[in-house]
């Protein structure tokens, strides 16, 4: 098959796809990736092909729009800044999306571009959106957000709740986007976006584990496929991993991520960690989008740039983190606790799946930096968030996301391809009445 894979944001909304393109190209398929020129040398890095959609931002135009997100408390607000933010370039990446599908078997997009569902059937040509999250997965067994009728409501009554938030979800998201982005799809000749909840696509890869988060009680509609996770990691350095078992000395320590969040206020934010943590007690931080930096006499605190987390989190005894999508699977990878900071989005979501598991818990944004040595010592206290921890590190060792998720390609692709050469089967009498 030729497959474009397109996607957009922060690594967390790319690194899986590049998983799934080597994972296609290993069986086989040739596979172009679209997206912004920021991520090409991750992407050819990898071996995939590049296929360049405006516009040419660089990370400080990244951040500066991750900043703006961080400010916006509804997530339908948030969704709006998205597109606002992409409006000027949109006429642009469509036309140039438009042209690539001339030769192509199948397009891969991410969830949250449901226009490009509607260029890919102009042009005949099977489509499949790839979730990073599964509370977008509708069912009439659980509400959107959870927003649930109290347990004592009679199932069938909250199954009509459910349903009824779902389809208001639906309109409420589709008219979103459709009011923002209408003059470029009138442009390019495009309906407007419909049922992203309910019908984002004929198929839909929920890349996250099928054992550990798919429901398994709640009605979900088939065209939803629970995959396990598709992880891809930039490469190892051998010299930073030298120097934080230097640093570590060979014993886990807390680690920090906070991946592509952004603080305004970080030397401020700093400041009341410091102030709070125990001076001589180590911890690894990752300096990430928000550019953290420790001050000069803080020499128990290290801070690292951009590495893979599968090596950093080698010597993490937890780690604290954002709630991404891609950072928590790194987490659930790694076998250790979590404490989740939520910033935005799914993440709030993410953190009560941890929660869940028993894998760790949740802190509060405004207060993570007063609260977080107290919050390592309850991790280090009990020993069950370990031990389910590595519980879920042996579910997921035993799933193959990107090897469930070609199966689910190539078998919708089939189907598409038989399905188009059937003939047109018209009711009796449809001849003669025309």
């Amino acid at each position: 098959m030729r497959v474009i894979l397109t996607s957009h944001g922060s690594t967390g909304d790319i690194y899986p796809v590049i998983a799934l393109g080597v994972a296609l190209q290993r069986a086989g398929h040739k596979v172009r990736f679209a997206t912004i020129p920021i991520y090409q040398r991750e992407i050819e890095s990898a071996g995939i092909e590049f296929l360049p959609l405006c516009p040419n931002w660089e990370q400080a135009d990244l951040s500066y729009w991750m900043g703006r997100l961080q400010k916006i408390r509804l997530p339908l607000y948030q969704l709006r800044e998205i597109y606002v933010g992409a409006l000027p370039y949109i006429t642009e990446m469509i036309a140039r999306m438009d042209k690539a599908l001339d030769d192509a078997d199948l397009l891969v997009s991410s969830y949250l571009f449901p226009m490009n569902r509607n260029m890919a059937e102009r042009k005949g040509v099977p489509f499949a959106s790839f979730a990073f999250a599964h509370q977008a997965i509708p069912s009439p067994d659980y509400p959107p957000e959870n927003i649930a009728l109290p347990a004592w409501f009679p199932r069938p009554v909250r199954r009509v709740w459910n349903r009824a938030l779902w389809q208001i979800g639906n309109l409420a998201v589709d008219t979103i986007i459709n009011r923002t982005v209408a003059v470029p799809l009138r442009a390019a000749g495009l309906p407007k976006v419909r049922k992203i909840f309910s019908e984002p696509a004929n198929l839909v890869l929920v890349g996250v584990s099928k054992n550990l988060m798919q429901p398994t009680s709640a009605e979900i509609h088939p065209r939803f496929r629970f995959t396990g996770y598709c992880r891809w990691q930039a490469p190892e350095n051998d010299a930073l991993d030298a120097e934080v078992t230097a640093f570590t000395g060979g014993e886990p320590v807390p680690v920090l991520t906070f991946g592509s969040m952004v603080y305004d206020n970080r030397r401020a934010v700093m400041r009341r960690f410091v102030k709070n943590w125990p001076r001589g007690k180590k911890i690894i931080m990752q300096s990430g989008w928000a550019e953290f930096a420790a001050p000069p006499d803080c020499e128990y605190i290290k801070i690292v740039g951009k590495v893979s987390h599968d090596q950093l989190f080698r010597h993490a005894s937890m780690v604290i983190h954002h709630g991404g999508a891609g950072t928590t699977a790194s987490v659930l990878y790694a076998g250790v606790p979590h404490i989740v900071v939520p910033h935005i989005g799914d993440q709030t979501f993410f953190g009560q799946e941890v929660e869940r598991l028993g894998c760790g818990f949740r802190l509060a944004r405004k207060t993570w930096p007063q609260q977080l040595y107290l919050a390592t010592e309850r991790i280090t206290a009990d020993s069950t968030y370990k031990k389910r921890a590595r519980e879920a590190r042996e579910v997921l060792l035993k799933e193959d996301g990107p090897a469930r998720a070609i199966e689910e390609l190539e078998r919708y692709v089939a189907e598409s391809k038989a399905a188009a050469k059937q003939p047109l089967l018209l009711k009796p009498g449809a001849v003669a009445r025309a």
